[in-house]
Parts: C-alpha cells; sequence; structure tokens
C-alpha cells in the first residue's frame, strides 16, 4: 500500500504533499529526487510532509527537488494553510516551519494570506560569507552587461539575492542563475531573482530557485524582491508581483511582516510507490 499525497501549486510552482500525522516520513535525499522527478516519478518543485506540532495546527517540512531539506517555502506554505483550512472550516491556520511558525488566513476564494515574518537583512543572517551591505551588494557576481547594478539580499527564512534588470524578458537568467546560486559568496547557496520594476506598485520577477531551477512562482522570492525594492525606494512597500504562473500580492508592512496573498490549487490525488 502506497503513501498517499494531493499534488497541489501556487501559480504553477508545484509541490507533492505528504499526510504524515499517523505513520512517519523521513525520506532520504535519493527519495525525495526520485518523488520529484518529472519523467520517472510524480514531478515537483518542492516535497511537503505535514507532521503533527505542539502549540501550531502542524508542523511543515519542506524538501527541494535536488533532495535538499529546506527552512522556508511561501506558495508551499500557502498550499498547506489552504489544506488545513478546509479540513478544519476554519479561516486561519498556524504552521510551524524551520523558519519559524507561520499564520496563513483565507482572503477570498481559493485565496490564502501567509503572514512570512520579518525579512532578515543582516550580513550574517542571509548568511553571507564576508561582510556587506545587503542594501547594495558592492561585489561583481557575474559578468554580464543586464546584471551592472548592484543586487540587494534579503532572507526571508530562505537566502535570496535580487538583481534589478531593465528587462527580464532578456537576463540570462539560465547562465547566471546556477552559477550565482553557487557563488562563494553564499554559504548556503542562494535563490537568484530577476527583477524588472514596471512601475512602483509592479514588479516583474523570475527566479532561479537553490536546489530547483527556475519555477514559476517563487513566493519567498517574491517576497524579498518587494522588500530589496522598497529598500532601494525602487517600489512601494505594496505591490504586484508578476510571476510566470501569475501574480502575488506583496506587503511589507508597517510592523515589519512580510505578508504574501496568493491563490492555491489541487491537482490531484494519488499514492507514493
Amino acid at each position: 500500500m502506497g503513501r498517499p499525497f494531493l499534488k497541489m501549486n501556487g501559480l504553477g510552482n508545484d509541490f507533492v504533499v505528504v499526510e504524515t500525522r499517523s505513520q512517519p516520513f523521513s525520506p532520504t535525499a535519493e527519495e525525495v529526487r526520485a518523488i520529484a522527478d518529472r519523467a520517472g516519478g510524480v514531478g515537483c518543485d518542492q516535497l511537503i510532509a505535514i507532521e503533527p506540532a505542539a502549540g501550531a495546527d502542524v508542523r511543515a517540512r519542506f524538501w527541494n527537488a535536488d533532495g535538499e531539506e529546506v527552512a522556508a517555502c511561501g506558495n508551499g506554505t500557502r498550499c498547506v494553510g489552504w489544506l488545513i483550512m478546509q479540513a478544519a472550516g476554519k479561516d486561519e491556520a498556524v504552521i510551524e516551519t524551520k523558519a519559524g511558525r507561520l499564520r496563513a488566513e483565507r482572503a477570498g476564494e481559493r485565496l490564502v494570506s501567509v503572514d512570512m515574518g520579518e525579512p532578515r537583512l543582516a550580513w550574517d543572517e542571509i548568511p553571507l560569507a564576508a561582510p556587506q551591505d545587503t542594501r547594495a551588494l558592492d561585489v561583481a557576481l557575474y559578468d554580464h552587461p543586464a546584471l551592472k547594478a548592484p543586487p540587494g539580499c534579503v532572507s526571508m527564512g530562505n537566502p535570496h539575492v535580487v538583481f534589478f534588470v531593465d528587462e527580464v524578458a532578456s537576463a540570462p537568467l539560465r547562465e547566471a542563475g546556477p552559477a550565482i546560486e553557487r557563488h562563494p559568496l553564499f554559504p548556503e547557496r542562494v535563490n537568484v531573482g530577476f527583477a524588472e520594476i514596471e512601475d512602483r506598485n509592479t514588479i516583474r520577477l523570475r527566479v532561479w530557485e537553490r536546489g530547483a531551477g527556475l519555477t514559476l512562482a517563487c513566493g519567498t522570492g517574491a517576497c524579498a524582491a518587494l522588500v530589496a525594492a522598497a529598500r532601494r525606494d525602487l517600489a512601494e512597500r505594496t505591490a504586484t508581483v508578476l510571476v510566470d504562473g501569475g501574480e502575488l500580492l506583496i506587503d511589507w508592512r508597517a510592523d515589519n511582516h512580510v505578508i504574501m496573498t496568493g491563490p492555491t490549487a489541487v491537482d490531484f490525488a494519488g499514492e507514493l510507490p
């Protein structure tokens, strides 16, 4: 008998969600890669396990497609929040993660808001290998004319570097993404965002995700892009972030918490072999 799972997505950023409150689940990196493999497995950007938690509705664990467990996944947290709220008939859910305790709320039909907490902005919180002004790094990470403006760094429970480009369409995502992800400045590797400021309330974003590559949407990446842009006064503290899969509303509130709102969808149910 296989273990049941749900295939879900947030704006095309897709997940295999496994309910593990009744039977423990500790997949090896190899097992995660097999599940995430789009050719031979179920196929996903991240694997999510829902576990019991003291003082929260559930605990969520996240693994990238390359098999590495990670602390945070914004779109995945929204999907878990929606599942828990649907099951309990509630309008909010508290989810324990390695990045802290996150609160999800209903925001409309299949829309979920998640309080992603406070951005971490100090160089050693991201973390970087050496002190830097994270508002605008003074180091060349990749030699390309489109990436001349200094990028910003933000941690949303996972490390992000955000480049501001004239147009995302011509940015060298597939070449620069993997090289910057593994740059020595980032001891835990890094998610690489390419952000085009359309206006002060609209950001076009694509993200090369650490351990997953180019995805249709990156929730923590959208949060990081908004924070990085607002710190440089390139955008307001509330903006719509346009990703390949749709749009997310990001609000960096006066209390320093970042709220992400967007849709969730269930694609299908199945059993893991």
